[in-house]
């Protein structure tokens, strides 16, 4: 059996290693939610960045939630490999800023301990949009959300990553330790306010000095993270053993493209990221933030839906459809008409760039995985642009296809009548609006079209567009396999 990844040293020459004494790296960051993204971007970047200048900015990661991929990192100091795939084949480079690994549920104190640690400077996450516990009608705190509701009523014994902030940050503001940066990595809009509003608004439930005191020392920069990182399979820890010589099961595969665009709001320093390839530092990443979830990530849910109903497993192999592939780059154009222009990027090369990546034969991205948790996807990827497309007198058809491409994958059942799990945080809601509705798109869409505080009235006000949100309907719920539009 072949050794497990623990160290640097007897790996493959294929394995690029870090470029820095990882022996000397002291613990600056925590991250909070180590999934497959944080290993593709955050920590690739934030290895470039101690490669670069150094620092103490080595990065200590916790799971909220789920331990395996904190135990896996535990079990292997750290260390783990991201494959880099494209059709000139794979490289690996194996990653060594993670020191330390934990799961909260099982040492909740620990991690409150490292929370209110001098020497954690920023505390990043990756948690998924539904961990936050927001209200999508509002923006604002979700007060049925289980977590906000478990930590309101215990506040020094957190369960959720708003809890834990907030009880980091107050225990800080007792000792008189300057705060830490919260610094939000989710697909969120405007993450960084997003955050900052759901912590002043619990802080002003509990505590109004704390309260005070965060809204004037603590920042909460917004990020713009971009990356296709697929799932981990059985071909991903194959590939990393045989690149680096060592069993690897923290191991993960991405693209060759990154991006990350930072305001540069810190309250105590940061890494140096912006000597890395991909990383912009900046005053208002709001711009950037606009064209990625319009452009790429309404496209990518809009081939997510339509490829997934239509039983095609990988984005890649929805873009050998000549229609398909079509209707994702008109997607894309309409998009950019409802976007101010964006500093140093040209559209039209922009579109052109996210075909290419969708088509990466290397990258097996699966539909169903891009189609979980529509309801928290849809407003800001489809929903805002679709009002503001229609605002300015266009039609906006190909937002028409996707909600009626969601809507049928809302459904719950192929063709042949096999159903699968709607992976929604409202799924429950979902079904129930719809279960005793004839599977006809008239119908179906006037009743998904009800779905509290998901549709803004704009749409579903505006009679020519609801209707060709039917009609498209009803030709997916007649024919599964993605009659031309």
């Amino acid at each position: 059996m072949t050794e497990r990844l623990q160290t640097l040293s007897g790996l493959a020459p294929t394995a690029k290693l870090p470029a820095y004494d990882r022996s000397r790296l002291k613990s600056g960051i925590l991250h909070l939610g180590p999934g497959a993204f944080f290993r593709a971007h955050f920590a690739p970047f934030t290895d470039g960045a101690l490669a670069a200048a150094g620092g103490d900015w080595g990065i200590e990661v916790a799971s909220l939630r789920t331990p395996d991929v904190a135990d896996n990192l535990s079990a292997q100091n750290g260390l783990y490999t991201v494959l880099i795939r494209d059709t000139s084949g794979t490289t690996a480079e194996v990653i060594g800023s993670i020191l330390k690994a934990h799961v909260a549920p099982r040492d909740p104190a620990g991690l409150l301990a490292r929370l209110e640690d001098p020497a954690i400077r920023i505390v990043s996450m990756t948690v998924t949009e539904k961990a936050y516990g927001f209200d999508p009608a509002t923006g604002g705190l979700d007060l049925r959300h289980p977590d906000i509701v478990a930590d309101l009523a215990n506040r020094h014994a957190p369960r959720g990553v708003i809890g834990y902030l907030v009880e980091g940050l107050a225990r800080r503001r007792q000792k008189g330790i300057a705060p830490f940066t919260p610094l939000s990595c989710d697909n969120l809009p405007s993450n960084g306010a997003v955050l900052k509003r759901l912590v002043l608004e619990f802080t002003s439930r509990i505590d109004a000095d704390l309260h005070r005191w965060i809204e004037a020392n603590v920042p909460f920069p917004s990020t713009m993270v971009d990356r296709i990182t697929p799932a981990s399979t059985d071909a991903t820890y194959a590939d990393a053993e045989r690149l680096t010589g060592r069993t690897d099961m923290a191991a993960i595969e991405t693209e060759p493209f990154t991006q990350w665009v930072i305001e540069d709001h810190f309250a105590n320093g940061r890494p140096a990221w912006e000597k890395v390839r991909g990383a912009l530092m900046v005053e208002d990443v709001s711009a950037y933030e606009k064209m990625k979830l319009r452009m790429l990530n309404g496209a990518h849910s809009l081939l997510a839906y339509l490829g997934y109903i239509g039983g095609y497993e990988f984005i890649r192999d929805v873009m050998d459809d000549a229609a398909l592939a079509a209707l994702a780059y008109r997607h894309m154009h309409a998009a950019a008409r409802t976007l101010d222009p964006v500093p140093g990027i040209n559209l039209d090369d922009y579109a052109n760039e996210l075909i290419a990546r969708f088509a990466n034969k290397a990258i097996a991205h699966r539909t169903y995985q891009i189609a979980m948790d529509g309801t928290q996807k849809l407003p800001q990827r489809l929903l805002e642009p679709a009002c503001e497309a229609l605002a300015h007198g266009d039609r906006a058809e190909t937002y028409a296809i996707a909600v009626a491409a969601w809507m049928r994958y809302a459904i719950g059942e192929h063709g042949d009548g096999e159903r699968y799990e709607l992976r929604d945080p409202r799924a429950g809601e979902i079904a129930a609006l719809i279960a005793d509705v004839p599977r006809t798109g008239p119908a179906i869409s006037a009743a998904l079209f009800t779905l509290p505080g998901l549709f803004p009235a704009a749409l579903t006000g505006h009679r020519a567009w609801t209707q060709d949100v039917s009609d498209k309907l009803e030709i997916l719920i007649q024919d599964d396999r993605l009659p031309l539009f």
